[in-house]
Order: structure tokens, then C-alpha cells, then sequence
């Protein structure tokens, strides 16, 4: 069981930092307690998890990965904003996002608060909170950490960023990304299983994994969708993302400066199918929007 003594000499994350994080932020720019920047229902993710009436997502403020490119930096990267949350407080949002009709409840970058979300998972289904958990993350995991999420989460909405250690060095700073990625996301199938759905399609348990087609990184992500593929077939869904959307700002990555083609996100598609791949999701043209990235301003907490 997690505890708030790993905040003591931090290592949830495989940075490994060992920072004392009830005194100092760690590298993930967070101490130990917890920022909720956004609680609200969002209805832009995955069709079997936003459904029709929205995901419960709790967005959590600092990372532990830090991609250059992130969609959500003014949190993760560029800022810490939002409130600090104990963890009864979260199960109060929990309670909250149900009652406005979310099909699940959606942590968003939970990793560096693995403990305060345990808790409150804990709390809150103590009180009789039923709905699906989702854990959504980089899946810049330990798997002794995941191991001891087991009876916390229900659902992984999981990232897998790069097959290449060159670009999770030059993007994440995080060389060891693909080797960490594909254990974390073992020991997620083995927890959830096969896909399980209720009736009307949502997810109740098993492993979605992203891949966000980067500009000039086609046939890496090619190589994701082999590999998870050939490694997990119909027991995991794959999400095929085309939503890459540039800073607005320079960040010193040329390569980054531009959205993918239709021409790129049509040859992965057509890739995965030729593969045999059948339990994914695409996603339609014009969702590199910025309308599709959520404000955080914090009217929603």
C-alpha cells in the first residue's frame, strides 16, 4: 500500500530523486501536496471514456516526464497552478464529478501524487463511490509503484511516447523512456486484463495506449504500434492520435514548429490495419485545435 512516507525521499517516478518532498520540490516540480489545477467533465477523450455525458478529470499540476511539446505545459512545465487538495478533499470532487453525470473519474498526470490518489480512491469508495477509476499517464512508471495501485485503479489510459531513446532524450529527457514504458504498460495489462465494457460501450476495466504521431517521427510511432501490437493483440486498445499541436512559443525544436500531415496520420492508420490491428481509435482532422486543450484557469477545481 502507497503511504505519504514515499513523499519523504521521493521515488515514484524512475527519476529516482530521492528528494524529501514535505520540505522541497522534487523533479517533477511538485512538493507533497497535491495540486489540482482542473476538476471538471471533459468530452474529448477516447469515445468509451468520455461517452456522452464526460470524463471526471482531475488534472494534477507539475510532471514527472516534462515532454518540450506538451499540451498542457502551462501546468506541467511553465507554471504550478491551481489548489492544493488533501486527499479528502479530492474524494469530495470525486463525489462531485459523479453527481454531474461522468461516466468514470480521470486522473490526469497522476504519478508524482500516486499516494494522495490512492487515498482518496480509498476514501472515496468507503463512502460508496462506484465508478470506474481511470489512471492517465505517461506511463513513465515504476512498476513497483503500479503494483501497489492494484485495487486503486480500474482503467490505464497510458501513453506510449517513443519506441527511439534518441528522441525520449532529445523531447523528454528521459533516454530510458522506451525500456520503462514497455515494462510499466506489462504490468498495467496484467492488472486490468482484457477490455471489459458496460452495456451502453463505456469501459469499465483494461488498458487503452496512446500514440501521439509527432512531426517527423512516423516511423517511430510505426514501431509502437508493431510492438504493441505484436505484444498485446486484442488485450489492450490502441488510440491513434493526430492532435499534435505546436507550441506557441519557440522552444527551440524546429522539428516541433508544425502540425502532422493528413498525409503522415493516414499512413500510420493504414499501418496499424495492415497489421490486423482492430480494437483502435482514430481521431478526425481539426483536433490539433486549441479548443481541444483545457483551460486552466481555475474556475473549475
Amino acid at each position: 500500500m502507497l503511504s505519504y512516507e514515499e513523499y519523504k525521499a521521493c521515488t515514484l517516478c524512475p527519476r529516482l530523486c530521492g528528494v524529501d518532498r514535505t520540505v522541497t520540490r522534487g523533479r517533477c516540480r511538485a512538493g507533497s501536496e497535491a495540486y489540482v489545477a482542473r476538476a471538471a467533465l471533459h468530452h474529448w477523450e477516447e469515445p468509451s471514456i468520455s461517452g456522452k455525458n464526460g470524463s471526471g478529470t482531475i488534472f494534477f499540476s507539475g510532471c514527472s516526464l516534462g515532454c518540450v511539446y506538451c499540451q498542457n505545459r502551462a501546468i506541467s512545465r511553465d507554471g504550478f497552478l491551481g489548489k492544493p487538495l488533501s486527499c479528502e478533499a479530492i474524494a469530495d470532487a470525486m463525489f462531485r464529478l459523479s453527481a454531474m453525470g461522468a461516466h468514470n473519474v480521470n486522473f490526469v498526470t497522476p504519478t508524482h501524487f500516486a499516494p494522495t490518489v490512492a487515498a482518496a480512491v480509498r476514501i472515496a469508495r468507503e463512502r460508496g463511490f462506484s465508478l470506474p477509476v481511470v489512471y492517465n499517464t505517461s506511463s513513465y512508471e515504476r512498476v513497483e509503484i503500479l503494483r501497489k495501485m492494484q485495487t486503486t485503479v480500474d482503467i490505464f489510459l497510458a501513453d506510449f511516447k517513443y519506441m527511439s531513446p534518441r528522441l525520449a532524450r532529445e523531447y523528454s529527457f528521459a533516454e530510458d523512456y522506451p525500456s520503462v514504458a514497455k515494462e510499466a504498460v506489462a504490468e498495467m495489462v496484467r492488472q486490468t486484463g482484457a477490455p471489459a465494457f458496460s452495456e451502453d460501450g463505456m469501459l469499465l476495466r483494461g488498458t487503452v495506449v496512446r500514440v501521439l504521431l509527432l512531426p517527423g517521427a512516423l516511423i517511430d510511432a510505426k514501431r509502437i504500434v508493431k510492438y504493441l501490437y505484436e505484444t498485446y493483440g486484442d488485450k489492450i486498445y490502441l488510440s491513434l492520435m493526430r492532435q499534435y499541436t505546436p507550441p506557441a512559443e519557440d522552444i527551440g525544436y524546429a522539428a516541433l514548429s508544425r502540425r502532422v500531415t493528413a498525409g503522415e496520420y493516414k499512413s500510420l492508420v493504414d499501418y496499424a490495419v495492415s497489421l490486423g490491428v482492430v480494437n483502435a481509435y482514430t481521431q478526425e482532422d481539426g483536433v490539433a485545435e486549441e479548443s481541444f486543450i483545457p483551460s486552466f484557469d481555475g474556475s473549475e477545481i
